[in-house]
């Protein structure tokens, strides 16, 4: 009677370990970072700052992986021709302000492909407090696939860009000019009437005020 019980059992025990839970739970369990498989492996990392710049290449491409370099124009070009001999062939930058623009450019005049990283979703990934330890996590995620560039158009249609958005803030900034050109005038004691004259456009006449 016993003997019978005990498969019975191990069926039952068997059946639940090889049921939808235990599929759910292994599915749940997922795989570590270090097990993602690498889809660009000749990315690097740019920690932008107003006076520095913390890069980080792959491991192996250079004695010193991580390099700190000065935000003038001069260091910048020797950062990107760092990054050649490197094989190096897309960047993950990582900026709070516009300090990046340069960088950015010159990156594209070499070649390179950058790419800027969202700060809010570099701080959700918890540790690395230091610069020195950001750039290495920049170097590293966009490698393994967990993170993606902001939109950044074309040269050409990044200057069309610049273009319609200067032209906008002029016509912005047009009231208030006049509103200041009249506030002078009446300072100075004139005062602006605008008269129609025959077989002539609208002409503005200064009368002075004494």
């Amino acid at each position: 009677m016993s003997q019978n019980k005990q498969p019975a059992k191990q069926q039952k025990i068997s059946a639940k370990a090889s049921g939808p839970q235990a599929h759910r739970r292994r599915r749940q369990k997922g795989m570590c970072l270090g097990d993602r498989p690498v889809l660009e492996p000749n990315a690097a990392g740019v920690d932008v700052g107003a006076r520095e710049m913390f890069v980080a290449v792959p491991p192996g491409r250079d004695e010193h992986p991580v390099r700190v370099f000065p935000t003038f124009p001069e260091d910048l070009n020797q950062l990107a021709d760092w990054l050649v001999p490197c094989g190096v062939t897309t960047v993950a930058m990582e900026s709070t302000g516009v300090d990046w623009i340069p960088l950015y450019e010159i990156l594209e005049q070499q070649g390179i492909r950058p790419g800027l990283a969202n700060a809010r979703h570099m701080k959700n990934v918890p540790g690395r407090r230091t610069d020195w330890h950001e750039c290495q996590w920049l170097q590293f995620l966009p490698s393994v696939g967990l993170l993606r560039a902001a939109f950044r158009p074309e040269e050409e249609i990044g200057a069309v860009r610049s273009l319609f958005g200067h032209r906008s803030e002029l016509i912005q900034a047009a009231t208030p000019h006049g509103q200041h050109r009249h506030k002078s005038l009446m300072q100075m004691n004139l005062q602006i009437h605008h008269v129609r004259q025959p077989g002539s456009r609208l002409q503005s006449q200064a009368l002075s005020l004494r």
